[in-house]
């Protein structure tokens, strides 16, 4: 078995303390520091694009397709980077991982705030896709080794760890599109990426310092194994249609809000929290009780992935519904969205873990960083789906079908992942009642 230079985690953990009631070790409590600022940082700097870009692009002569695929050439980067870094964190080493990918993305949002100053056209197009490219893979860095290390230093408590985590992703959700909005409206395309791009490029020097270093054996196993798993595959497409909505959401809804109902880049950016504060307020809450109650994880993600889809059936809503549109419906969708997003994403997770440990994979940074960047590449994936296909859709038919289209995905997703728990729970009460019955029977049969 793979042994890790283990830190000492006492008990188990549980947020900010153990579950034994023993305080946080120093490493635990700077590992939380450098994860949280991971992030915020990097979130903020990748949400800043959805109120603005799209409009700028346009004047730049991409069309609604084109401007999909610059967001999704983004998640395409991020889907190789993230197999390739989970696959290798252990010979690279987690924090100098962590520290290439802060930098490398910090150095690309920093480019690409240039981007508004090269002629219009193809010229333009194919910076903005290199450029992005690069972003992805310093972003696919710093998010596979910084799930990867929050895995290894609390085991006990993935879920809790992570949840609480997803409210600084949340914060930079939140905080991105209002803020990379207003600097637009105030200060042009420029000043968003220059502020933000140097804000991120201040967080390497403090993981430098603060971040610890976890020495691991690498291990043996790849993807492929893990992938023959059916409950994993199920998982790993909930995790598709979570990720290719937020990227359809990313591409299509400031121009549609902008279109409908005459809205500037500023109020579309506080429209976009209706999306992220449901989902930073849920996060800590779900990955709380599901770690206390982890049977809760399967119900989570199923009643999670239903909400999401009547979310986007509603959004715009769908024309067979006959529904007025009114911008609070948008807003109300947005947070249930939101809301189901931390219900299913946070479970998600520890349920790969356990159960990749279930089948044999060894416990340590090899399995958590493989882990890890299958959850990158096959969020990375929806990414790409999303804002290309839903760029497609909404060109040929319309945002309101499009939205619904994306709502069916989340519907099947949920759908698969209730009927395989069903037959798991199923066969478990089978197997209970046949050992009951084999136990009840008499050892010898009749007279000896």
């Amino acid at each position: 078995m793979e042994q890790d230079a283990d830190p000492q985690l006492p008990g188990t953990v549980g947020g900010p303390a153990t579950g034994g009631g023993r305080r946080m070790t120093r490493q635990q409590t700077l590992t939380l520091i450098s994860m949280a600022s991971v992030n915020f940082s990097s979130m903020i700097c990748y949400s800043i694009l959805g109120p603005f870009f799209p409009i700028e692009a346009e004047k730049k002569g991409a069309s609604q397709t084109v401007v999909g695929i610059i967001f999704g050439c983004y998640a395409v980067s991020n889907l190789i980077g993230s197999l390739v870094l989970g696959q290798y964190i252990v010979q690279i080493g987690a924090k100098m991982m962590l520290i290439l990918g802060l930098f490398l993305s910090s150095g690309c949002t920093i480019l690409f705030g240039l981007l508004d100053r090269v002629p219009a056209g193809p010229t333009f197009i194919a910076l903005c896709i290199v450029v992005r490219s690069v972003d992805a893979v310093g972003f696919a860095a710093a998010m596979t080794s910084s799930f990867a290390l929050s895995a290894k230093v609390f085991p006990n408590n993935v879920a809790t760890v992570l949840g609480s985590l997803e409210v600084f992703t949340g914060l930079g959700l939140i905080l991105g599109p209002p803020v990379g909005g207003w600097f637009y409206q105030s200060f042009g395309y420029e000043v968003p990426f220059m502020v933000l791009g140097c804000f991120l490029l201040a967080m390497v020097p403090l993981n430098i310092y603060i971040l610890p270093s976890i020495d691991a054996v690498s291990s043996k196993a790849s993807f492929f194994r893990l992938l023959k798993n059916v409950k994993i595959v199920l998982l790993c497409y909930v995790i598709f249609t979570l990720s290719s909505g937020l990227g359809f959401l990313d591409a299509t809804l400031s121009l549609y809000a902008v279109d409908q109902f005459q809205l500037s880049a500023g109020y579309v950016g506080l429209i976009m929290l209706g999306l992220s504060f449901p989902y930073s307020l849920g996060s800590p809450l779900f990955g709380f009780f599901t770690d206390k109650y982890p049977a809760t994880r399967s119900w989570f993600m199923v009643v999670g992935g239903v909400a999401t889809a009547l979310g986007f059936l509603l959004l715009g809503p769908v024309p067979f519904l006959n529904i007025p549109k009114h911008l609070w419906l948008l807003v109300l969708m947005l947070g249930i969205i939101g809301l189901s997003l931390a219900m299913t994403v946070i479970p998600i997770f520890p349920e790969v873990i356990a159960c990749a440990y279930e089948k044999g994979f060894e416990e340590g940074l090899s399995t958590l960083g493989m882990v890890s960047g299958m959850f990158g590449a096959v969020w990375s994936a929806g990414m790409f789906y999303g804002p290309t296909m839903g760029g497609v859709i909404t060109q040929r038919l319309s945002f309101e079908w499009a939205a619904a289209i994306q709502g069916g995905l989340a519907f099947f997703g949920a759908v698969l992942l209730g009927l395989y728990y069903v037959s798991q729970s199923a066969q478990q009460h089978r197997f209970r009642g046949e050992r009951g019955q084999n136990e009840s029977r008499p050892l010898l049969n009749g007279p000896v």
